[in-house]
């Protein structure tokens, strides 16, 4: 037998964990290189896994519904198998490991007892359920200790504890505290009518996503309002020939995507990450779309190498992320890698926004809706009041690695560009 591991491959720079929503092939199935064998979730997208080597699939280590570690073991697949000989085999080594592991790791009372009062969690509890290292660190850290853990009831298979059981074994400790701290005072838990909605499951790991961003980055915002007279006329005076030469609707984000590639090419430290107190500067120039999906969740598609690609290329590729997006067929490929992102709050009639960053970026720009203005401009070197269109640009950024110098010099290149648009401009 030659067995190899299958490990959760990475999904996505910023992506730790997934959860396992569906094994799409059984223990004892043959299994084809390239082949999907099971469904994953993240915050930002559900995607298929491909197995890594052809062979049977020996061992399936991971429930459904667990939430694993980007790197941990899976399955195994053992690649010198057959189908004919092999699945009673599989079954048998499969028992035998699961029950190797029992014993080995399961802990005595005694070491559940010391574990109650600091000490590390075990991976197994004295009734042999498991606790995946997630499950684990959660415990440690919001000091739940081993006894405590073995009381609360899990959902997961054979009762086994997932992360939600936690986080609402931990949300309704909260409760009883704050409950009963209101009831000394006299007060009410609600009062009036009210709806109580669960988040589903991509809005919670989103939520999870952008606290994590405001508790990592000091944000700052700076604004600066953009005159896009000449490019909105260009738009509306090609729009219908730009579709009907190469069958592709041009928008203003291709546009927008431009004028940021210009910049970041001109302040190449606004395209890094941060990495300790180390910066990584990006070579790559790939633009994030905050796109939202008809669920009201956002989901955040790439443009990959948008500085090799003209204003045709940009909008194709545009169109089709978004298209994809909208119908929930993006592949993980397709929304991971960023370096730079830009939301378009516009599409909301919003005039500016203040966007959260897109970990681990180090800013976004926000883009507001384009409206028309009175302004004051000059004209034969005297002052007149013109109606212009006008839209307003917001850029947070990582206070940490840019300062109000680099960023506000940064976003106002970004205005200059779309200021200069060439409204004569050939298709």
């Amino acid at each position: 037998m030659a067995i190899q591991e299958v490990k959760l491959p990475k999904l996505g720079e910023s992506i730790k964990e997934a959860t396992i929503l569906k094994w799409l092939k059984k223990e004892g199935d043959r299994v084809e290189k390239g082949e999907a064998i099971l469904e994953v979730a993240t915050d930002k997208v559900d995607s298929e896994i491909a197995a890594p080597f052809s062979g049977l699939l020996s061992n399936i280590l991971i429930d459904e519904n667990e939430v694993v570690p980007i790197g941990e073991v899976i399955a195994k697949i053992d690649t010198m198998a057959n189908e004919e000989s092999s699945k009673t085999s599989i079954a048998d080594e499969s028992q035998k490991e699961k029950t190797t592991v029992s014993s080995i790791e399961k802990p005595a009372a005694s070491k559940l007892k010391n574990e109650a009062h600091g000490s590390s969690i075990s991976r197994y509890d004295t009734d042999g359920r498991f606790y995946s290292p997630l499950v684990r660190s959660m415990a440690e850290k919001e000091g739940v200790a081993a006894a405590e853990l073995h009381n609360i009831k899990g959902s997961g298979t054979n009762g086994r504890l997932l992360k939600k059981d936690l986080l609402q074994y931990l949300e309704s400790r909260s409760e009883t505290s704050s409950q009963k701290a209101m009831e000394s005072s006299g007060a009410s838990t609600y009062e009036g009518r009210h709806e109580i909605v669960e988040m589903d499951r991509m809005r919670s790991m989103i939520a999870d996503h952008m606290v994590k961003s405001k508790h990592t980055s000091p944000h700052v915002t700076s604004y600066v309002e953009a005159d896009v007279t000449k490019l909105v006329k260009w738009r509306e005076k090609n729009k219908a020939a730009f579709f009907e030469k190469y069958g592709q609707k041009i928008t203003f984000t291709p546009i927008f995507i431009e004028a940021v590639v210009k910049a970041l090419l001109e302040f190449p430290m606004i395209n890094i990450s941060i990495d300790g107190n180390k910066l990584i500067v990006k070579k790559d120039i790939n633009i994030g779309l905050a796109t939202a999906l008809p669920s009201g969740n956002l989901i955040v598609p790439v443009v990959k190498n948008a500085d090799k690609k003209n204003l045709l290329g940009l909008a194709s590729e545009v169109n089709d992320l978004v298209g994809k997006a909208r119908t929930n067929k993006l592949g993980i490929d397709e929304i991971q890698g960023s370096t730079f992102t830009i939301s378009n709050v516009g599409t909301f009639r919003n005039i500016m926004g203040t966007p959260i960053i897109n970990q681990p970026e180090v800013a976004i720009l926000a883009t507001g809706v384009i409206r028309k203005k009175p302004v004051v401009v000059e004209v034969d070197n005297e002052d007149v009041i013109a109606v212009r269109q006008m839209m307003y640009l917001s850029l947070s950024y990582d206070h940490r690695a840019v300062d109000g110098n680099l960023g506000g010099s940064f976003l106002a290149r970004i205005m200059d560009h779309l200021e200069a648009f060439d409204e004569n401009r050939p298709l």
